[in-house]
């Protein structure tokens, strides 16, 4: 069936724009990398050796690279001088092309590269001792989505193409590598990864890191100062994690799922790097009210990495299925928790599926606030599908979008099927269908109508032209479950009422009871909700500073909780109430977490009210970002 004739690709997957490689006259059998780290020059030297596979007539090897010096290149373990690295193109790099003899279809190349880091690699961050919790030793991490692979390794930098990987690392620091550990020979580690991944998906980390258990077939990994606390934070869901999403798709694959806790300048809350998975220190709350993150990154061992978006232009293939996952795992949770509960008098099923729309609530939310704060932009990067073709970095375009859009489109798909007991029989058929292999939209529509081959009628009835290409909030409206929401909205609701009639009285209409029973999501909606009322062209939060002062005597805790997405709307409502002593105790803060989900429009906050205040603490702070978020920040700020 011809869906969206005029957006599909003559032939599918659709080419990937944002790499200068040319990988399509490839297939790639195996790769050997390895690394020396240098924590005294803060670089990495190394060998990247392709297992290549001709497809075609072709008699050049083109890899991504980015601020890389080239060493030397061998040719089917020749050495040669016959290669170019050519001018950068902007945020793509510079294309590294390789003259190779002329090679038919099925012929075997194998090219050997020796490289060396510079300062200027965007996927590398090295902290000194000082700048890590156990002040003990140096660190080393990498992240390498969306296209900083190519500022580690020389490298066909695209989802498009995977490999297995042969990966080791010599280093004076315990190392880390995105694979099966396979033995450790003196300060030479060796790890293997037999299922074949994208570029980026390579990680290394060496530092001050040991491991707990976490479950029979997960350890957690972190500095040794925090791994107790990392241990307890984990220990009780990890595995049960597992068994649900297996329930639901199919056995897990990778063997273990093992996690590493970094250092506070990790950009993002998590990564789903292969039996590793990387993740902010801003979930350990002491309280296991961040794991749904930890359930976020296991959803992604099939939605990403088995099944993997075939360029960033499709991107809400990855993490629209993997936040559809995650919340069905959470379900799951929720199910559970009620089956054990004396106080959850509701059905377990009904309270598993009220607490999975609750958190796409939450979703539904951040999707609103990240669209208005795209400003002028929001035409470009609110569509599900995107247009990086004029070589625009994917970097840019990084939102909540791909994650809530995409899993509204799943949801809806879902409803419009007949429920989960219809759709979650295509689960398991689309993952078996794509794994090892890249795909676009067209692809996985092409998939659903095949598999629903009784159902065109409901399928047609979708807008998939709108919304896969119209910028702006999903087309339908999805008319979620609010009875877990309700009490927050009526708490919102109750002090907006009293603060604008009665605002003398708020110290005896009021107290900590309210939110006792309020779980960390129920807060943040509730802080959401007071923060939205600042929209309203009748009320603005800086008129009732006394009012908010009595709030904070009154929900101490959120003064105090170790909870960052309860901190930082606590902080959201504060500073755009423009209370003066919040303004401080935001940027300062700003500075103990890296994770752009809050620097990004905690900045941009503190920007609007106090620009000299921002530009202060982003000048104090910026030292201990990582380079994406460092550049991110300078491009919100207007510093570049």
């Amino acid at each position: 069936m011809d869906i969206i004739k005029y957006h599909r690709p003559a032939q599918s997957p659709e080419i990937d724009p944002s790499t200068l490689s040319n990988y399509k006259n490839f297939t790639i059998d195996q790769t050997d990398l390895h690394f020396d780290v240098n924590f005294d020059d803060k670089k990495c030297v190394g060998t990247v050796k392709y297992h290549l596979k001709a497809l075609n007539q072709v008699s050049k090897v083109e890899l991504d690279t980015s601020y890389l010096i080239i060493h030397s290149i061998k040719v089917n373990d020749v050495s040669s001088k016959d290669f170019t690295l050519h001018d950068r193109a902007g945020p793509l790099g510079s294309k590294l092309s390789i003259n190779i003899p002329s090679a038919s279809a099925h012929n075997n190349i194998i090219i050997t590269i020796e490289f060396e880091t510079t300062e200027e690699c965007t996927a590398l961050q090295f902290l000194d001792k000082e700048a890590t919790d156990g002040k003990k030793e140096p660190y080393l991490f990498c992240q390498c989505q969306a296209i900083h692979a190519r500022s580690l390794f020389p490298c066909f930098d695209t989802p498009a193409i995977k490999s297995t990987y042969k990966l080791s690392a010599k280093s004076p620091l315990f190392t880390l590598l995105s694979g099966r550990p396979v033995n450790q020979i003196d300060d030479v580690y060796y790890y293997d990864q037999p299922v074949p991944i994208p570029s980026y998906l390579i990680s290394i980390a060496s530092g001050d890191i040991v491991n707990a258990k976490i479950g029979p077939r997960s350890d957690v990994y972190s500095e040794p100062i925090k791994i107790k606390d990392c241990q307890w934070e984990f220990e009780k869901d990890m595995e049960n994690f597992i068994q649900i999403a297996e329930s639901l798709i199919f056995e897990y694959e990778w063997l273990r799922f093992d996690s590493l806790i970094l250092p506070s300048s990790f950009p993002y809350g998590g990564m789903e790097i292969p039996n590793l998975c990387q993740l902010t220190p801003t979930l350990i709350c002491k309280d296991r009210s961040q794991v749904s993150v930890l359930a976020h990154e296991l959803a992604h061992s099939w939605s990403g990495n088995l099944v993997t978006n075939c360029s960033w232009e499709h991107f809400w293939l990855n993490e629209g299925w993997t936040v559809y996952i995650e919340r069905r795992i959470l379900e799951g949770i929720a199910i559970a928790e009620a089956r054990e509960s004396k106080e959850i008098t509701m059905d377990p099923f009904e309270y598993g599926e009220a607490m999975r729309q609750f958190n796409a609530i939450i979703g539904w939310s951040d999707l609103e606030n990240n669209l208005k704060a795209m400003g002028d932009k929001v035409d470009i990067y609110s569509t599900l599908i995107q247009d990086l073709k004029q070589g625009d970095d994917p970097d840019d375009t990084f939102s909540s979008v791909p994650y809530e859009k995409g899993f509204n489109l799943l949801f809806h798909i879902e409803q419009k099927l007949g429920g989960k007991k219809v759709f979650d029989k295509f689960i398991p058929h689309y993952f078996k269908k794509f794994r090892y292999t890249s795909l676009d939209s067209y692809q996985f529509i092409d998939c659903l109508y095949d598999f629903f081959n009784d159902k065109h009628d409901i399928l047609n009835s979708i807008d998939w032209d709108t919304w896969l290409y119209k910028p702006g909030m999903p087309p339908v409206d999805p008319k979620f479950d609010t009875s877990i929401a309700d009490q927050c909205y009526d708490l919102a609701d109750k002090w907006f009422s009293k603060i604008t009639t009665s605002s003398h009285n708020l110290s005896q209409e009021f107290s900590q009871e309210d939110i006792k029973n309020f779980n960390a999501n129920q807060s943040v909606v509730f802080l959401e909700t007071l923060i939205s009322f600042n929209k309203r062209s009748d009320f603005k939060w800086k008129d009732y500073h006394q009012g908010l002062k009595i709030m904070q005597q009154i929900y101490q805790e959120y003064d105090e909780t170790l909870n960052a997405e309860v901190l930082f709307r606590w902080y959201v409502l504060q500073a755009t109430a423009e209370r003066e002593e919040f303004l401080p105790r935001l940027g300062e803060w700003l500075g103990t977490v890296g994770r752009m989900k809050f620097v990004r429009p905690g900045y941009v906050l503190l920007n609007s009210v106090n620009h000299e205040l921002a530009i202060k603490y982003f000048k104090q702070n910026e030292a201990s970002y990582h380079p994406i978020c460092k550049a991110m920040v300078k491009k919100d700020l207007g510093l570049n």
